[in-house]
């Protein structure tokens, strides 16, 4: 869709984001000369009459609301198969990718982020709407510091329309109200619950349930308390403890009444705790800045600190890019020769040339006249002559050094350090001549990526606009398609794990310590597995080994070889192999001991053999003929011994002498009795 135009007014420049049912693009408003954002559903919904009309309303009740901290919506329409709305455009990024890039926030930090995005939802609150699906990725953080809470797509005019549809599932499981995975309903209490979790996130990198399914972290909120986030890290005071408590209790009536409540207490706390004022950075590697290098306008003079996109000027180049230098800044690069026409200039007001007063004029330098004899006067004035030139000497060596120590102070402070280039949306071969050209060494490394193509360059390391020394390596970050789980063995460092992790485009989560045979502290394993291919962003659980310690075999008799192996992972423990030997007490099958023996000691993490019942399930004969028990018994490698009157396959058996369904040993023999 880059380049198309909806109801020939909006254009389409670049991808920001994907959801389940939409794509976030940045765009222009070609009427107004305005960047906005531009939320396109997926073709499917627009067949769908009770999904438009739930759209329109959703747009009409969330245009009526006015806030600093709500991401403002302009229009909303259909284009042929494209149900879109039309949003401000937050110059920044998510929250999620400032967790991602900086991990755990200070408590002076969550309430920077929380309590304008509380206001916000607040103002909603009171407007009878409920936001459902509060989550890291709708809370946008722009580059100038301000916080802004988006995507009121699942929001419902509580107030007004009931048409909430049971066949969609509202809100992401990690961050649903208790009520809302029991009964589907959501109120302001929801909204609370929410953003309780949100906070709980924000000061400890993760959230409070996981599991290896949606479903699974949903019930386990139905059953469990949120824990205290200072439980999990240090540095957070009660007080802030007590709030996230209060706010995610599991009975909505034990909850803030709505945002507005819950931002009002925050508030309070951060007075009492003499939290002090923050400015919340944006994320420096955000989609949003990625999609700022894929516009197909042209870029406009500079007017100031912002640089709205100007109408396109025929002829001109195709796009231009800017990425943050940091959370503040941001640094244009040079754009391609556009002819315009110039901008009017400013009047200049010149000084006309004016006679200098007498009392302000220098001296007039006469030059000296001959000597008036060659005696005492002749030699002073030699004298003079020499000291005249020594101080031309000694003056023209300080001015020498002054230039040689500001030349080495340049070159130490500022000449021997470039900014990394541009080079996001080129070719491999040519972004790496790029930077070879500006003086960098290379490599190429591989990045994950949702939108850009396969083999495409996703950006540099470090990124573009980085003032590094010439010669520095740059690593050119290619695409590799969507995330994958990398390659983990068992006893690499946590560390580097996680930034591979990141790398793939992914979130490690902190799953905690097994047992394993790899070094204590090491990473004992990774879920999923590697080689797994997920969304983008999605979480990878990181296991900590905690080394090989003693623990008791268990006593696994009379089990099936799945609960003897689930029973031994609980105890810390691996099944290394089975082998088999003849029970006669326990079922075919089934488990009658290991190796090393029950109640025994053995290190986590090892192996154990587990011992498996070799017995034969002896089949039941009677009243077939002599011919097909023998065919039956032989199959299962038993000897048959047949007692008959005369040598006949096929008499009836009526007799064996071991009864049905009893244990056989293999290779044990049977006899069988038939007539006539």
């Amino acid at each position: 869709m880059i380049g198309q135009m909806l109801e020939g007014r909006y254009r389409i420049d670049a991808p920001i984001a994907r959801g389940g049912m939409s794509m976030v693009f940045r765009g222009v408003d070609t009427r107004l000369d305005r960047p906005v954002a531009i939320k396109v559903m997926d073709p499917k919904f627009a067949s769908d009459p009770q999904f438009l009309t739930r759209f329109e309303l959703e747009a009409r009740a969330v245009a009526k609301l006015k806030h600093p901290s709500l991401v403002a919506v302009y229009d909303q329409g259909v284009d042929g198969d494209h149900p879109f709305l039309i949003m401000e455009l937050v110059e920044g990024g998510t929250l999620r990718e400032l967790l991602r890039e900086r991990g755990p926030m200070p408590p002076h930090a969550v309430r920077a982020v929380a309590e304008p995005v509380l206001y916000a939802i607040g103002v909603a609150h009171a407007a009878g709407l409920v936001h459902r699906d509060i989550k890291p990725e709708n809370v946008l953080i722009s580059d100038s510091g301000e916080v802004k809470i988006a995507d009121f797509g699942l929001v419902r005019a509580v107030a007004e329309a009931k048409i909430t549809s049971d066949s969609v599932i509202l809100g992401t499981a990690a961050y649903l109200s208790p009520e809302q995975v029991t009964s589907g309903s959501a109120d302001a209490r929801s909204d609370v619950y929410s953003a309780g979790i949100l906070i709980f996130e924000m000061l400890t990198g993760r959230t409070p349930f996981t599991g290896d399914n949606s479903l699974s972290i949903a019930l386990q909120r139905v059953e469990k308390d949120v824990p205290a986030p200072g439980r999990l890290i240090g540095g957070v005071p009660p007080e802030i403890d007590e709030l996230v408590a209060h706010a995610t209790a599991r009975e909505p009536m034990h909850r803030f009444a709505n945002a507005t409540e819950m931002a009002d207490e925050l508030r309070r706390l951060a007075r009492e705790l003499q939290l002090p004022d923050y400015r919340v950075p944006a994320p420096a590697e955000s989609a949003e800045h990625l999609s700022a290098k894929y516009r197909v306008g042209p870029t406009p003079a500079p007017r100031g600190p912002v640089h709205p996109p100007s109408r396109p000027i025929p002829g001109a180049a195709d796009q231009t890019t800017r990425f943050p230098a940091d959370a503040t800044t941001r640094l244009p690069v040079d754009p391609p020769t556009v002819f315009a026409p110039q901008q009017p200039q400013h009047t200049r007001v010149m000084t006309a040339a004016r006679e200098i007063p007498a009392e302000y004029r220098q001296p007039e330098y006469a030059p000296p006249g001959p000597p008036a004899s060659h005696g005492a006067g002749s030699d002073m004035i030699e004298d003079r002559g020499k000291s005249r030139r020594k101080v031309i000497v000694w003056l023209s060596i300080v001015v020498a050094l002054a230039v040689l120590l500001g030349i080495g102070g340049w070159w130490l402070g500022v000449g021997r350090y470039s900014a990394v280039p541009t080079i996001a949306g080129m070719n491999t071969d040519k972004a790496v001549s790029a930077l070879q050209d500006a003086g960098f060494k290379t490599e190429t490394r591989n990045k994950a990526s949702d939108m850009i193509p396969v083999g495409n360059v996703v950006g540099t390391d470090p990124p573009a606009g980085t003032r590094v020394t010439k010669g520095s390596l740059v690593s050119v970050l290619v695409s590799s398609g969507k995330p994958k789980v990398p390659d983990v063995t068992a006893g690499q460092d946590v560390n580097a794990v996680n930034k591979a992790i990141r790398d793939a485009g992914l979130t490690p989560v902190d799953a905690g310590e097994v047992g394993s045979t790899a070094p204590k502290g090491s990473v004992a394993k990774v879920d999923p597995g590697p080689g797994t291919v997920l969304p983008a962003n999605a979480q990878v659980k990181v296991y900590r080994s905690k080394g090989s310690l003693p623990v008791k075999v268990p006593d696994l008799r009379g089990k099936s070889q799945e609960e003897a192996k689930t029973a031994l992972q609980k105890a810390g423990l691996t099944v290394s192999s089975t082998r088999e030997q003849y029970d006669a007490k326990i079922k075919s099958g089934q488990v009658i001991g290991t190796d090393p023996a029950a109640g025994t000691s053995a290190e986590s993490g090892s192996g154990v053999v587990l011992i498996v019942n070799s017995a034969l399930d002896m089949p039941n004969l009677l009243g077939a003929n002599v011919g097909t028990a023998r065919s039956k018994l032989q199959a299962l490698g038993l000897t048959v011994t047949v007692r008959q009157l005369a040598s006949n396959d096929g008499s009836i058996v009526i007799s064996q002498s071991i009864a049905p369904g009893d244990a056989v040993e293999p290779g044990a023999s049977v006899t069988l009795v038939a007539i006539p």
